[in-house]
């Protein structure tokens, strides 16, 4: 018996009054008990608020990346002990290794993109600067920072690791604290998951709290600062986002919630192509996997009218080699759903939908299970419905039977598929499987509006890609509609959840100290060595080196483009040149500027400058020709630490003429030792 404690203001509390058992998937029998109504919740927020959110605050989004990296490794160390558990979830390790591994490599991606796509400092820059004055004296633009609240995740029992650790990464790596509240069915997993980051010592007093059980009035007292992300059922998900203080006080709610997910095979995808095989695999395994317990799992699968036999034969002779039974078998391949009463639910939501289609596969009364009791835990055999007519079904579109259920039916063509796809009223996924280009068109551009994410595989993609119903850190993971109209994961998108972007408007030498990042306008330092003799750390924002001048000689342009094999007329030919409405005449090449900008500002010897990685931005402004001279100005614009070596220096540079008009203009970086 498992006392699955929460975590509330720095301190383990045990289960108290109202309490709560809770079974084991596989036997029935309770194995744990969960729910403390006691919890001080106003306690709770503010240690969120006044303790684990400054010590965030304090954190550039580096050192929280690095934070995540860490703890992501520690949890990869002792993932054992949650598979362990995971079990009498009714999962099997197949099951584990997407909500374990998954959340752990969720929270690795994510410290990964922080530290190469967000700087080492305390403001996201949301876009490049504003000239909003004639001479550039007045300038705007967003930074993004962090919530001064705290985030309360809302989790579904489907995930208790991943489900939890997708919505810790990006909250955390904005800067932002979390009290994070499982599902009570499957909590005692995650109570062992935040006892191991929190036992690791990495992260800051605050940071991540736990409610196993209830959140009790927890939501009435949260305000414009704080955010809440919700995963689960639509009908709890209204009830929560329709709290009348959550909507006085403009709390930011996000919802991830039912989802009636389709996979189409296109009409290219005939019976002995891959593509065909591929489909009868993926929609099998998205039935199976987890028990069908997933929210991007496939509930309706369309298929071309003339297909539909060939589809039901397959589908059905592979949906007939999944062993049910006790998940810890290495024979099993599904598992049970996570409790009595979700199978009862599951049941109930078949049966409403058997009134429209036909149960053409798998029978709940009479099935086999391996290794255990079917009549005491929570087993369901994969059922595959028909439904001929889905014009004019209902329940089809509508109603989630949350376990191994899907519904077979037919469409005529690709109109009559999008109409099909669009009836789910909004969706986390739609997967196509096809391989041919304008099939996958015509649908983007019919049913994208109605879907969160659109998987197109074939052939081509099948050995690489990652399966229909698996949301990548990297790609948004939402849906609009009946899918709750949320947003989560997306790369940095999904960091932005947690913070506000703010317009900000001044001088460049304002913008500039506040974005840490020099903006053109503002001071420069001119009076030290060459930058390029200075360290990584050493060198400083707005550091700038002013090049002597070089004349640009026909001979040099002449001589560039026998040399390169740029031969264009623009360089070579003045009557030509002189006839195309962009040039005076001959002109020097864009490159033999850049070129040239090089040898004037490079310093030849070995030094803090390890190599030119590229440059960003570039863009030719004024043209030069024989006779005119360039020179450089050479700026520190910003500076990324990239490991204990070196960091990334990112250079203004701008060519200018004799009469100091801007001839050309780019950003360049290096890597510089620190």
């Amino acid at each position: 018996m498992i006392d699955v404690q929460s975590f509330a203001a720095g301190q383990w509390t045990n289960p108290g009054a109202g309490a709560r058992n809770i079974a084991s998937a596989i036997t029935g029998e309770v194995i744990a008990q969960a729910g403390n109504d006691a919890l001080d919740v106003q306690a709770m927020l503010s240690y969120a608020r006044d303790i684990g959110g400054p010590a965030l605050r304090k954190l550039t989004f580096h050192d929280r990346a690095r934070m995540l990296k860490a703890v992501a490794l520690h949890l990869m160390e002792h993932k054992q002990t949650l598979y362990d558990l995971s079990y009498d979830t009714g999962a099997t390790l197949s099951d584990h290794k997407i909500d374990v591994d998954g959340g752990i490599g969720t929270m690795l991606v994510f410290a990964s993109k922080g530290r190469r796509e967000m700087p080492d400092g305390h403001a996201y820059l949301d876009g490049a600067p504003e000239q909003l004055g004639r001479d550039g004296q007045f300038l705007g633009r967003h930074i993004c920072t962090p919530l001064l609240g705290v985030a309360v995740h809302i989790n579904a029992f489907n995930f208790p690791v991943w489900g939890m650790l997708e919505k810790l990464a990006p909250t955390l790596l904005a800067g932002v604290p979390a009290i994070v509240k499982p599902a009570t069915a499957t909590c005692y997993v995650t109570e062992a998951c935040v006892r191991l980051m929190l036992q690791s010592g990495l992260l800051p007093d605050g940071a991540v709290q736990l409610v196993s059980g209830g959140l009790g009035d927890m939501l009435d007292h949260l305000d414009c600062q704080d955010a809440v992300a919700f995963t689960g059922s639509a009908d709890t998900a209204l009830k929560l986002r329709s709290n009348p203080l959550l909507l006085e006080r403009s709390v930011r709610f996000a919802s991830e919630q039912d989802s009636l997910n389709a996979s189409l095979l296109g009409p290219d995808a005939t019976p002995g192509t891959p593509e065909f095989d591929l489909f009868i695999k993926e929609v099998s395994r998205e039935m199976t996997a987890k028990a069908g317990q997933k929210c991007t799992a496939i509930r309706r699968i369309m298929v071309p009218e003339p297909q539909i036999d060939a589809v039901f034969d397959a589908l059905s002779n592979r949906l007939a080699k999944t062993t049910i039974g006790d998940p810890r078998l290495e024979t099993t391949r599904m598992g049970a759903v996570v409790s009595a009463s979700q199978k009862r639910d599951v049941l109930e939501k078949a049966a409403l939908i058997g009134a429209e289609a036909e149960r053409v596969f798998g029978n709940p009364d009479d099935f086999t299970v391996e290794g255990a009791d079917k009549n005491k835990g929570a087993f369901v055999p994969p059922m595959l419905f028909h439904c001929a007519a889905p014009d004019l079904a209902e329940r089809v579109h509508d109603t989630e039977a949350f376990g191994p259920v899907s519904t077979l039916m037919p469409y005529r063509d690709l109109p009559h598929a999008v109409k099909l796809l669009n009836k789910g009223n909004g969706s986390l996924v739609a997967s196509v499987i096809t391989n041919d280009p304008d099939t996958a068109r015509e649908i983007t551009f019919g049913a994208a509006a109605f879907h969160g994410r659109l998987y197109f595989n074939n052939r081509q993609s099948m050995a690489e890609a990652t399966g229909h119903g698996s949301p990548l850190p990297h790609m948004v993971h939402g849906g609009p509609g009946r899918a709750g109209g949320g947003e989560e994961l997306g790369g940095i998108r999904g960091v932005m959840h947690y913070m506000q972007r703010t317009a900000v408007q001044g001088s460049p030498d304002i913008l500039s100290a506040i974005s840490q990042q020099w903006v053109p306008g503002s001071d420069t330092i001119t009076d030290r060595a060459h930058p390029f003799t200075r360290t990584f750390t050493e060198v400083a924002l707005g550091e700038t080196f002013h090049s002597p001048a070089r004349e640009v000689t026909l001979e040099d342009i002449e001589t560039f483009a026998h040399f390169t094999g740029d031969t264009f007329y623009a360089h070579m030919d003045e009557e030509a040149a002189k006839a195309n409405p962009f040039f005076p005449g001959r002109v020097a090449h864009g490159y033999l500027l850049l070129s040239f900008a090089a040898g004037l500002f490079v310093q030849p010897d070995p030094g803090p400058v390890l190599a030119n990685t590229g440059l960003d931005n570039l863009r030719f402004m004024e043209h030069v020709v024989a006779g005119d001279s360039i020179k450089v100005r050479l700026t520190v614009k910003h500076k990324t630490p990239r490991n204990d070596e070196y960091g990334e220096v990112r250079w203004h540079v701008t060519l200018t003429n004799q009469n100091d008009q801007a001839v050309a203009e780019y950003e360049l970086l290096t890597m510089n030792a620190l």
